[in-house]
C-alpha cells in the first residue's frame, strides 16, 4: 500500500497538509504516516531534566496526533500511523522515507503568508534528490478547494 508521509508540527500549514494526505489516501486506497520530529536542542539539559522533557514532548505529540487521527478515521476512513523521531528535521524526514519503502509521497504544507516555511524551502531545494515525489499544499486553500483537487 502506498503511504503519504505528512509532518506533524505546530505550524498552521500542517493542517492543510494533513487534510490533503488523508483525502488522497482515502481516494487511492493508500495510507498515511504522520511523522513528528523532536529537535535535539530541546534536550540539552541535565540528564534527568532532558528525559522528562522528552517524555512530555512525546505526550504532547501523541495528543496532537490523536486529534488528526480521529478526524481521518471518522471522516476519511483512514487509519494513520504515528512515527516520532528525534533529530534535525530534514535528515529525519529523509531517513523515514528510506526506512519505510511503502512511503510514496511526501506532503508538506506551505505557509499562506510570509513565504513557504522552512521545511518546504529546505526540501524543495533538494527535491531532485528525494526518493519520493514532494507535494506542497498551499495553506490558503479552503476545505472545499482541497476536496476538489483530491
Amino acid at each position: 500500500m502506498r503511504k503519504f508521509l505528512v509532518i506533524l508540527d505546530d505550524s498552521r500549514e500542517c493542517l492543510n497538509a494533513m487534510r490533503y494526505a488523508a483525502m488522497r489516501a482515502a481516494k487511492t486506497g493508500g495510507g498515511v504516516t504522520i511523522l513528528s520530529i523532536i529537535p535535539p536542542e530541546e534536550f540539552q539539559h541535565w540528564l534527568g531534566v532532558g528525559d522528562l522533557m522528552r517524555e512530555e514532548a512525546r505526550e504532547r505529540i501523541e495528543a496532537h496526533f490523536e486529534v488528526f487521527a480521529k478526524w481521518m478515521r471518522d471522516r476519511q476512513s483512514v487509519h494513520p500511523e504515528l512515527v516520532i523521531r528525534e533529530g534535525e528535521a530534514v535528515n529525519q524526514i529523509i531517513a523515514q522515507i528510506r526506512e519505510d519503502r511503502d512511503i510514496g509521497v511526501l506532503v508538506l504544507g506551505a505557509n499562506e503568508d510570509g513565504g513557504p516555511g522552512p521545511l518546504v524551502t529546505q526540501l524543495s531545494r533538494g527535491a531532485g534528490g528525494l526518493p519520493v515525489p514532494l507535494t506542497i499544499v498551499p495553506g490558503a486553500l479552503s476545505k472545499d478547494e482541497l476536496e476538489a483537487i483530491t
